[in-house]
């Protein structure tokens, strides 16, 4: 939970950003919001340049595979270096940012213009593709990260400076996979996931490394502050939902007679109460953008226990020597009955904190599309079902229209569940009533069944074919939404009761800043004590690794595979077998006959030059 006295900073105005990508985002204050290093005005040029280099490069409607695949005819490298100088040599370090907001033109645009929306499309990728080739190719790692990746920069729309962002928020916001995928972002992302890169804490603009990363000194990581790093508080969430799931099997399975509630009860309602706290305050600084299924499958699973929970208490009311016609029983039945509903929802919510796992965080992207998917299909749905509907009640000629409305209501549940009741309908303006069901059946479980079944089968093909690059595209947002705005305390739920009821309340309102956060840190050290204990063990070991790879002269996360236990012992130059090697190295950047017709080229301007040759000596010979 964040701390009440700073809403959440740094993260993108809502009004230029697509809904589905929005609703994780948060947004700023405008006194809060630090300038662009970099003119907005300036960048906003460099992103028009490069619009108008793509629009110059792909003049007309290309295959995307032509775009897309390695050695490109369309995006070759001199396009990328023209693309690297748009920005000048000041400011060269906003082209990749700029060109992720040439992506984002061409992409509305595509909408705006959909008789030219294939072209904009590929215009689109093509801007995705220069930006991860001109980030694979920089060689300067803290240049990239820092300046290239993490920077954040503004444009101008409509006179008004937007709110900075970096290009990891960008390509996240765009859900550019091929970005996203590049092996310097996802080099970023993993250093911000383990905390090896954290916000500057005297200027939040920048990030820098984690100053203590090569320090071996146990207690000199145990600090509080270390609890805002992603992966942290990722394992403190899947623990807690663990927690969670076994507080809520222990109330299920010691059911009182009484209705009194015990301890692992109340346990199971604060932990719910710490979570709709959490929901609560990011919906409030977030607003209807935060709205996504997750959310609204929480806030249902939320819904029941509190409905449960507000049962019991009606049934507590009741006393249990004065109760003649039982209220206090049935009650209680009623709120254990909400409570063993609530069991699936606990168990799927589950999967929400797993997704940092490669498997279920690719089928979480399936389910997210599917039920993007199912909008079209339940729409065509509530449309024939009300049409049928009101048929079905003007026919009825022997129940009340109350009574028919019911039962053509569960005959209509019946046939979308493939079990349909044709019995009943003989009293419906026979033979019309039977006649419209059988319609409404082959309406439904022929066409509309079978559309959903080719958008599920569409969606999951889309989503399976590309599966690590959505996997990293998930797993970069996830990251982005631990460190985009990080807590100036986090206290993560059921944390977050504490820091409400014993520090907001009682203190914020009137203690020194200084003071205040020196009373977080104490109170964090305390609850987290235990979890800091492991974290400093690793992040010690993590110090050793690290001082190991640097003594090397290699990256800070460089691991000693199988392969390169030994490599240190071969000398391919002086054994010959570099030579060999590279007189049979096909040349994959070019296809076999382009090679061959290049071969003739040369062939033929050989054979100009020797015929120009022969006709110029020719009268020397005669003479």
């Amino acid at each position: 939970m964040a701390s009440w006295r700073n809403i959440f900073s740094n993260a993108p105005n809502p009004r230029h950003h697509i809904h589905d990508e929005l609703q994780s985002l948060l947004p700023t204050r405008r006194d809060d919001v630090i300038p662009s290093p970099i003119p907005a005005k300036e960048v906003t040029k460099v992103a028009l340049r490069l619009k108008h280099q793509l629009e110059a490069v792909i003049p007309c409607e290309l295959d995307e595979s032509n775009i897309t695949k390695p050695h490109s005819p369309i995006i070759t490298p001199g396009v990328v270096k023209t693309a690297k100088s748009a920005g000048g040599d000041q400011n060269k370090a906003c082209v990749v940012y700029c060109l992720l907001v040439a992506s984002k033109w061409f992409k509305h645009q595509a909408t705006l213009e959909l008789w030219d929306a294939d072209l904009h499309k590929v215009r689109a990728v093509a801007c995705e593709v220069i930006a991860k080739l001109i980030i694979e190719e920089e060689d300067d790692e803290e240049y990239l990260m820092e300046h290239v990746l993490l920077k954040r920069y503004s444009i101008l729309v409509d006179g008004e400076d937007t709110l900075p962002t970096n290009a990891l928020e960008t390509a996240v916001d765009l859900h550019a996979v091929r970005v996203i995928g590049s092996s310097g972002y996802q080099r970023c992302i993993k250093y911000l996931w383990r905390g090896w890169l954290v916000q500057d804490d005297e200027d939040p603009s920048r990030f820098v490394n984690y100053k203590e990363k090569t320090n071996t000194n146990y207690w000199v990581h145990f600090d509080p502050d270390r609890m805002r790093v992603p992966v942290y508080q990722n394992s403190v969430q899947i623990g807690f939902s663990l927690i969670f799931l076994a507080l809520y099997t222990g109330a299920i399975n010691t059911i009182n007679p009484d209705g009194d509630i015990d301890f692992v009860e109340a346990l199971l309602y604060i932990f719910t109460a710490g979570f709709i706290c959490d929901e609560a305050t990011k919906f409030w600084k977030v607003g209807r953008y935060y709205i996504s299924f997750w959310n609204m499958f929480n806030s249902t699973l939320y819904a029941l226990l509190v409905v449960s929970f507000v049962v019991r208490m009606v049934a507590l009311g009741h006393p249990i020597v004065d109760d003649p016609d039982g209220q206090r029983p049935k009650l209680n039945r009623l709120s254990y009955n909400f409570l063993a509903f609530s069991a699936p929802f606990i168990w799927m919510r589950l999967m929400l904190y797993l997704d940092t796992f490669r498997f279920f965080g690719a089928m979480l992207v399936v389910l997210k599309v599917m039920m993007k998917e199912s909008i079209i299909f339940f729409s065509l749905l509530i449309v024939v079902i009300i049409g049928f509907l009101q048929a079905f009640i003007g026919m009825d000629q022997v129940d009340s229209n109350a009574d028919a409305t019911i039962f053509i209501l569960q005959a209509m549940a019946n046939a979308i569940m493939q079990s349909p009741d044709f019995d009943g309908f003989e009293v419906f303006a026979h033979p019309f009533g039977l006649i419209l069901y059988y319609i409404f059946t082959f309406v439904v479980m022929v066409i509309l069944l079978n559309v959903l079944i080719a958008l599920y089968n569409s969606a999951y093909e889309d989503i399976t074919g590309n599966a690590d690059d959505e996997y990293m595209a998930l797993f970069a947002q996830k990251t982005m939404q631990f460190v985009r705005a990080p807590d100036e305390n986090v206290f993560i739920p059921p944390f977050n009761l504490i820091e409400l009821l014993f520090l907001v309340i009682p203190f914020e309102w009137w203690m020194p800043d200084a003071q205040y956060a020196r009373l977080n840190d104490y109170v964090m050290g305390v609850i987290y004590s235990p979890l800091l204990l492991f974290t400093s063990f690793l992040e010690t070991r993590e110090a050793h690794m690290v001082q190991r790879n640097r003594r090397r002269r290699e990256a800070d996360d460089d691991t000693i595979e199988e392969w390169e236990q030994l490599l240190g012992e071969c000398d391919f130059e002086s054994e010959g077998w570099t030579k060999k090697v590279e007189d049979t190295r096909p040349n994959v950047e070019v296809d076999a006959t382009t090679m061959e017709l290049r071969a003739l080229r040369e062939e033929v301007k050989d054979l100009r030059n020797l015929m120009e040759s022969l006709k110029e000596s020719k009268p020397t010979t005669n003479g």
